[in-house]
């Protein structure tokens, strides 16, 4: 057992995350990778981390726990969480562990779990058993014989996968701005964009865990700022940025805008059912109806479900999906081992534009003259006790309209929907709400949010 108390909260919904060192350190992050091998009874793993200052000491120590258990571990180094899905699902390991805290400041470390077919462990499964031994005391003695370790880099196999989801013969040369955020995305965006005919300009590419310009988190407004202005400037076609660890991508138009993740998931469906006529899309219940109207409109099924990748994935499995995508920028793949990947999306949207000879922001224009979003907006509440009182004075208050319970509270109308749910970690409630004319959505933005903080 580690030597220092084990904080329970680092243990979130679906990794492991904290400051580092005081809250993970190498003796938290050893028993965690002795955890995480007892829990599957697993033999053979793969384990990469990120660029963080603290991740090769973080992952040396999850190694050495996790071969102490007696599993041979193979180490891919540096690499972004979704080359660590894919490392594992087809290299048919029994699971997998990616050093790293994601979009978080660089004072942030953690895992992220995945078992066989990179299926990813939650707090519901797995996580919640590794964090129970640890605080118990009760992981099993180390095995007699320790398992070993062998190094391998995956980039060739890996950008070879990526881009067997497009054309890429039909891509046009476009102007586009990239923005790796120092992060993961600087190692692998580049074997990418030398492969196509874009005229691409690249901010923060040298992999960096101080973050030197800026936090690798694009969904904060001040992050976005360098793309942006870059995009404007050089009256770019597109802009493309990465988190931390690069298993999402975002976007911004030729005009400096950016794009909410429920269109950009609207538009991927769109690019899956061009190529997939009558496919199964997936999308999460916080989404615009841009996503089912377009997928009706080209013949597909789209299915609603419940906000979390394990879920996502799950569904995306028992309907044979062919995509899923969440407005927070994770896009799901069926033949990407069902798992989320940050690179796919921006080639598919490349293609796209190619295929409808058209730029993003005329991608975009017909969603934007139709549907209006309030983007996810965050108010925190005093308890966790009270998160469940507001959800259920929101349901009773709007009982006239559809009202359903699937994740937290939504709530349909003819011309406007919303749902609130509250946060896994923090007493916290999400607000995302739509409406048919600018005008409803905010009026009703604010009366709903009127009675969130009430």
């Amino acid at each position: 057992m580690s030597a220092r108390p084990v904080n329970p909260d680092i243990f979130k919904a679906y990794d492991v995350r904290a400051t580092y060192p005081d809250q993970i350190d190498e003796g938290i992050a050893r028993d965690i990778g002795r955890g995480f091998v007892a829990y599957l009874g697993a033999r053979r793993i793969a384990v990469s981390r990120d660029m963080r200052l603290s991740s090769p000491s973080l992952a040396a120590a999850f190694i050495d726990g996790a071969t102490a258990q007696g599993a041979d571990v193979v180490d891919y180094g540096l690499a972004g969480t979704d080359m660590l899905y894919y490392a594992v699902a087809s290299g048919g390991f029994d699971g997998g562990a990616q050093i790293t805290a994601s979009h978080n400041p660089k004072q942030y470390n953690g895992v992220k779990l995945v078992r066989a077919e990179a299926f990813p462990l939650s707090g519901e499964a797995g996580i919640s058993d590794i964090r129970e031994m640890l605080l118990n005391g009760t992981l099993p003695a180390e095995a007699a014989a320790r398992g070993s370790v062998t190094t391998a880099d995956m980039l060739d196999d890996y950008v070879g996968h990526v881009m067997g989801f497009i054309d890429p013969s039909i891509v046009q040369p476009f102007d586009v701005v990239l923005d790796a955020g120092s992060g993961i995305g600087g190692l692998v965006a580049p074997r990418l964009f030398d492969r196509l005919p874009c005229h691409t300009t690249r901010l923060c590419f040298t992999v960096d865990g101080n973050f030197p310009t800026h936090e690798a988190n694009p969904l904060i407004e001040e992050n976005r700022r360098d793309i942006v202005e870059e995009v404007v400037r050089r009256k770019a076609d597109i802009g493309i940025a990465w988190d931390g660890d690069a298993d999402r991508c975002f976007f911004i138009d030729g005009e400096g805008g950016f794009v909410p993740g429920d269109f950009i998931t609207a538009l991927l469906a769109e690019a899956f059912l061009i190529k997939n006529p009558g496919a199964t899309i997936i999308y999460d219940l916080r989404a615009s109806y841009a996503v089912k109207d377009v997928v009706a409109r080209y013949g597909g099924r789209a299915l609603m479900n419940r906000v979390g990748h394990a879920f996502i994935k799950r569904r995306m499995r028992e309907e044979n999906a062919v995509f899923g995508g969440e407005v927070t920028g994770h896009y799901y793949f069926r033949d990407n081992f069902y798992a989320d990947n940050g690179f796919i999306p921006a080639l598919l949207l490349l293609e796209l534009m190619s295929r409808k000879k058209q730029t993003l922001v005329e991608l975009l224009a017909p969603l934007r003259a139709k549907y209006f979003i309030s983007g996810e907006i965050n108010t925190k509440v005093a308890s966790m006790s009270a998160c469940d009182e507001k959800i259920a004075g929101l349901a009773a208050r709007y009982r006239d309209g559809y009202v359903y319970e699937l994740d937290g509270v939504s709530v349909e109308y003819p011309d406007w929907h919303f749902n609130v749910r509250p946060s896994n970690t923090e007493p916290l409630l999400r607000l995302n709400l739509e409406a048919k004319t600018p005008e409803l959505m905010a009026a009703k933005r604010d009366e709903v949010l009127g009675i969130i903080r009430g």
